[in-house]
């Protein structure tokens, strides 16, 4: 790997890492204070309309975000052409969505669930409109902008759902929190990167790129229904109440997974499409990129685990109901967490070698996986055990799928497993470290209060981190070669 794709790779996670602590860090403080005005009830009817957003907006540029970052070279025209064609389908989707609203509400037994998809519909050309800047800073490596745009939409749609939340607004303080962020995303984009397409409108123009997007769209849609297939499911079979328990969890454990992930495609396909034709720069950057996201996920999904109790004891909702009962899934889905965030690896990968088909594929054998476990769990289970199950489905799917990822790795690359480990022992050895420490305070203390037990989670956590950073700081900045 050579020094500037070195330099590039660093500068990602430095950049997008640290906007991505940043903006989980503003979402999950305000998400506390936010389930202090709702109800369980509103926040299961608000996941299931966001849920089904998310999933529509996969559909968003068809995947030519992915196609123009990874292209040798875009002329101008293409760009004002995809801005139009992205934006264009990005309302057409839009519209759709309304159209689908009575039908889906009908399905979920909630007739006033349908006036929640208008803000999930206003959002599909907002974001459509903000995908050729971002995909221009990205493809020019303008990780640093990038970082600042995504903190700032995250900041502006988190104070726009207090405001809601505490002026009374239930389900729509999620839901126009969600939708708000798409606009704020927009102007943070014509600010970090102003764009303005001209008026012209070539297709055939962009016809390789969209050919290419369309199989990038198939892996982008399957990613989003597995990422939100649970809280569809589960609200169908155990209804809103149940689903915001397990949303609760899931948040907590499985969002800074998915920021990661996030993450980790902005950084390195761009890099690894540079490298993708010479295995041993390919290796260097797969293997230091591994080594960074353990070190940045491993000690947080730890202190989560930990946490789990003592976080979960203290929150209610707006009528004091406890969210206790999210404890166990929180845990299962931590370990979860750090496992789905070395897998997501291979989406970016997949990519940049031009096989966004395996990519589809791995993303549409995890859904069937996880739509097989959560099916049998609603069949099988009452509301507080399947809960529970399907958090338990999650952690069994990711071995399963990273033993396939590491016999992908050598038939197409000749990598092997072991060359990716190195960067692996000082985070896991951290972990192995915190819940060893935590454990024995808390069998020495005994009956810990809530309060307490948090506390001694959050300073584990500070300490796994500290304990790495100076771990770096003795090492070397630059990615560990590999033989």
């Amino acid at each position: 790997m050579t020094d500037g794709h070195r330099e590039h790779l660093r500068r990602g996670f430095n950049w997008l890492g640290g906007a991505t602590i940043a903006a989980k860090v503003i979402d999950f403080s305000t998400i506390l204070i936010v389930l202090l005005f709702l109800t369980k009830a509103q926040v299961g009817t608000a996941s299931i309309v966001i849920s089904i957003a998310m999933v529509v907006e996969a559909f968003d540029g068809l995947g030519t975000s992915e196609a123009l970052i990874q292209a040798k070279s875009v002329s101008r025209l293409q760009l004002d052409t995809l801005f139009w064609f992205v934006t264009g389908a990005a309302a057409v989707v839009g519209g759709l969505t309304l159209l689908a609203a009575p039908w889906i509400a009908a399905l979920y037994g909630a007739p006033g669930m349908a006036a929640y998809f208008i803000a999930a519909a206003v959002k599909q050309p907002l974001v459509g409109a903000a995908l050729i800047p971002l995909a221009i800073m990205n493809r020019d490596l303008q990780y640093e902008r990038i970082a600042m745009v995504n903190v700032f939409a995250t900041l502006a749609a988190a104070l726009t759902r207090i405001a809601l939340a505490v002026a009374g607004a239930g389900t729509w303080a999620l839901v126009v929190g969600f939708a708000a962020s798409g606009l704020y995303q927009l102007i943070g984009t014509a600010v970090a990167r102003p764009f303005w397409p001209g008026f012209r409108f070539r297709m055939a123009e962009i016809m390789p790129l969209v050919r290419f997007g369309l199989r990038a769209a198939s892996a982008n849609i399957f990613e989003q229904t597995f990422k939100n297939i649970d809280f569809l499911l589960i609200g169908w079979f155990w209804g809103a109440a149940p689903l915001a328990i397990y949303r609760v969890a899931f948040d907590v454990a499985m969002e800074p997974a998915i920021a990661v992930g996030t993450l980790v495609n902005r950084t390195a396909l761009p890099v690894f499409a540079r490298v993708a034709a010479f295995r041993d720069q390919l290796v260097q950057s797969l293997a230091w990129s591994v080594g960074r996201l353990t070190a940045l996920v491993a000690p947080l999904a730890a202190g989560l685990f930990l946490a789990a109790g003592p976080l979960t004891a203290l929150l209610h909702d707006e009528q004091g109901n406890s969210y206790a009962a999210a404890a166990l899934p929180l845990k299962l889905l931590a370990a979860a967490a750090f496992l789905r965030v070395i897998l997501q690896l291979l989406t970016p990968l997949m990519m940049a070698s031009g096989r966004p088909g395996s990519a589809a594929g791995l993303s549409a054998t995890a859904l069937l996986l996880l739509t097989a476990g959560i099916v049998a769990a609603g069949v099988a289970f009452d509301p507080a055990t399947g809960i529970v199950a399907v958090s338990a489905v999650w952690l069994a799917v990711y071995p399963l799928l990273l033993v396939w990822g590491g016999f992908y790795l050598k038939r197409n690359w000749g990598i092997a497993v072991r060359e990716l480990a190195p960067g692996l022992i000082a985070p896991l050895g951290v972990v192995a470290a915190m819940l060893l420490g935590a454990t024995l305070m808390q069998r020495l203390v005994g009956n810990i209060p809530p309060t307490v037990g948090l506390a001694i989670a959050i300073a584990a956590t500070a300490l796994g981190y500290a304990g790495l950073f100076l771990t770096v700081r003795r090492s070397s900045e630059q990615p560990r070669a590999v033989s």
